[in-house]
């Protein structure tokens, strides 16, 4: 294993060339539109040609005989005795692109391939099961890891080599020397592939925790003062780059101010959000958020929009405006959602996946602008635009403009002797003509698939936007979408798909997609009290318990139990971009069993929440879903029903405050859920406010209700 471990030490210098974190760089050199189904007018076809993912569809004429993952690439690998060559990226991956140009185009890199690997592209969005085991090895034997994800594995799957991006000299010599390892040492190579598979399927699992010590705020206490000591006080967000919104961290900080009144974490939430919503890494024109920045500025980013981020974002701009009243984040939420209508929904509601940083080959060419570009367009507004988007050294990039923000229009009134009124006037009638100017444009390429979790995090968005703001047009789009899901996406055995596209959804589902929907479904309940999204919530919980539980650690496996052909069951415990699978349904467990008095459902989420009870304290900024579910263990949290024929409008008026510590029941006629059992009084709306299965002396004004919670 010499040489192999002389290869890691190179790979270390170049892994800096990938797509780092958990997701990554957003850069495609082809527009998955444009690809053309005739195999008659390609050199070369393989077995991708027969997938509906748009990565691997990018991949369907390269001259490597591709396989997607699955029965027949195996089982010729073991009947060949050959390696395995696991390549693992999505369509949003920039060095995945490039690594596919500089070596799986070339026919001389393909033919080394081909005659000593089975060679398999996996696309990480469609198949995260897959991505996080042979992530998980490259992580353990180089510290680090990114797509492209290139991974060497037993005929049977087991890995023991990997790396993320390898210029074509590089790869061809570790193609013929992984090769050649397996040919003269194959026992060595064969020992070290099993220990690295039982590290992979030790690693990342805590135990079962037998401590019955109740939840304290000791623990988030301890986990916010060293957070603090990361923030960056002038910029917002952390204090390195590149920066990532990371939005469920500021979830977590906006709830742990309501609960401490911490002003110091109230003031860097709102800097983090002024400063995103005014950066580059905003689309000021057309709404929406990039990936991330690649500076501490949120000036440059990859220009890449991914849909689980815009998701997540409405929902954290909608809290933050329902906390602090502030128009801009009510901007950028009307002005998100307009994109994500425009350029990112399906006719039957479903919500496509990304869009791609390039256009034409160049990254950011459809979204930066030129001086000259812009005095044409605009005449005379070209002299308030400048100002307005920093059209000078501040927003100049690569000889081009990035349109962004440094000022109010507090500040920009005073230098045009406008009111603020009339600059905003002026400001939407130029974005308009901009992003008209823009259609023009070659557009960057899109992932149409349609993936369940990423769909219900966006549902989600809707809904709380819908209940801060009021706004049918969003719980429409929710509505849309939910049915979507509901009717498309869950089997008829109850369980769900992950996937969708051209009609087609064959990949069972993650526990992200179990959990993200309930979540989603629950928050529609409350915000239409149409009990089916409670029942189709339970339902899938129900499922999920059955299939991916495990009763050892107390936590959910990512894949099912009737997953085939994986050499480990991961389980997914720390929070990231996305948060994990395994916090989100300890939340979506415990407000089940609020809403059901079901006491399994509430043991399982406090046990979830026990294991994870340390890291939380260490390291806040990777367990701040988790930390949500500990404030509302260790917070008064309330269950507010609402009962009578004025209840939409009762719950209307309630959800215009800030009230992270609550879950909304509400019927206009009799239920059976427990929390509305019993509470219709003669023709009157009554509001009932309960805190641990006790209620206060029920009310019919809003405003006294709000008295009831502290």
């Amino acid at each position: 294993m010499k040489s192999i471990l002389l290869i890691i030490i190179s790979f270390l210098i170049l892994s800096i060339f990938s797509c780092e974190g958990k997701n990554a760089d957003l850069n495609v050199l082809k527009n998955t539109e444009q690809i053309v189904m005739d195999t008659t007018q390609h050199k070369h076809t393989n077995n991708l040609i027969n997938e509906t993912s748009p990565y691997l569809l990018q991949h369907a004429h390269n001259p490597v005989n591709w396989y997607a993952w699955g029965d027949e690439a195996l089982e010729k690998a073991k009947a060949e005795n050959k390696l395995l060559l696991i390549s693992v990226g999505y369509s949003a991956c920039h060095w995945c692109h490039v690594m596919e140009h500089e070596s799986f185009e070339n026919e001389a890199v393909a033919q080394i391939m081909n005659d000593k690997f089975i060679c398999i592209k996996v696309d990480r969005e469609e198949r995260p099961d897959i991505d996080q085991i042979y992530m998980n090895a490259v992580q353990l034997m180089t510290g680090r890891g990114g797509w492209p994800l290139n991974c060497f594995a037993l005929p049977t799957g087991e890995p023991f080599y990997g790396g993320t991006y390898f210029p074509k000299d590089q790869w061809v010599q570790i193609l013929n020397s992984v090769a050649n390892e397996y040919k003269v040492a194959p026992q060595k190579v064969v020992e070290y592939a099993e220990k690295l598979t039982q590290g992979i399927k030790t690693s990342e699992i805590l135990p079962m925790v037998k401590d019955k010590t109740p939840f304290s705020m000791d623990v988030l206490d301890a986990g916010v003062t060293r957070i603090k000591k990361q923030f960056d006080y002038v910029e917002g967000g952390g204090d390195h780059a590149p920066k990532f919104p990371m939005p469920n961290n500021y979830q977590f900080l906006l709830q742990y101010y309501y609960h401490t009144k911490d002003k110091e974490v109230l003031d860097v939430v709102e800097l983090t959000l002024d400063k995103m919503a005014y950066g580059g890494i905003y689309d000021q024109i057309g709404g929406g958020f990039a990936r991330y920045s690649t500076d501490k500025y949120w000036k440059a980013p990859h220009f890449e929009k991914m849909l689980y981020d815009n998701g997540q974002l409405v929902s954290l701009y909608s809290d933050a405006y329902q906390l602090t009243k502030s128009p801009l984040y009510k901007h950028v939420v009307y002005q998100t959602l307009e994109y994500i209508e425009r350029e990112m929904t399906a006719k039957n509601g479903a919500f496509y996946s990304s869009l791609d940083a390039d256009s034409q080959g160049e990254e950011g060419k459809f979204y930066v602008w030129s001086k000259e570009e812009l005095d044409e367009i605009l005449k005379d507004d070209y002299a308030l635009v400048k100002e307005y988007y920093n059209v000078n050294s501040i927003g100049k990039w690569e000889g081009h403009y990035i349109l962004l923000r440094k000022k109010d229009n507090a500040k920009i009134a005073k230098l045009f002797n406008l009111s603020e009124e009339e600059v905003a006037k002026k400001i939407d009638k130029i974005n308009t003509a901009l992003l008209k100017e823009r259609a023009k444009r070659i557009r960057p390429g899109l992932d149409d698939k349609t993936l369940t979790s990423w769909n219900a995090l966006m549902l989600k968005g809707y809904v709380d936007a819908y209940n801060v703001f009021g706004e049918e047009k969003f719980l429409k789009a929710a509505l849309k979408n939910a049915n979507f899901l509901a009717n498309t996406q869950i089997r008829k055995d109850g369980g769900l798909n992950h996937n969708y596209k051209n009609g087609i959804s064959n990949l069972d589902g993650y526990l992200e997609d179990y959990s993200f929907t309930t979540e989603a479904f629950i928050a529609l309940y409350q915000a239409t009290f149409d009990e089916k999204w409670l029942s189709y919530a339970k339902q899938l919980t129900d499922y999920a318990i059955a299939h991916f539980y495990d009763a050892e650690t107390g936590f959910f496996f990512f894949t099912s139990n009737n997953a085939k052909g994986l050499v480990a069951r991961k389980m997914e415990l720390s929070d990231n971009v996305i948060p994990a699978s395994n916090s989100s349904m300890a939340k979506a467990l415990f407000l089940l069993g609020e809403l059901y008095y079901d006491e399994d459902y509430s043991k399982k989420s406090k046990q979830m929440l026990k294991n994870t009870e340390a890291q939380i304290s260490q390291y806040i900024s990777g367990y701040s879903n988790w930390g949500i579910l500990m404030l509302n263990n260790v917070k008064p949290f309330y269950e507010v029903a609402i009962s009578g024929k004025k209840a939409h409008l009762k719950r209307q008026e309630l959800t215009e405050n800030y009230l992270p510590n609550k879950l909304i029941v509400g019927s206009i006629k009799e239920s059976n859920l427990p929390l509305l059992e019993m509470k219709q009084v003669n023709g009157k709306t009554m509001i009932y406010v309960c805190y641990n299965k006790a209620c206060q002396k029920p009310v019919e004004e809003v405003s006294e209700a709000l008295l009831q919670i502290k």
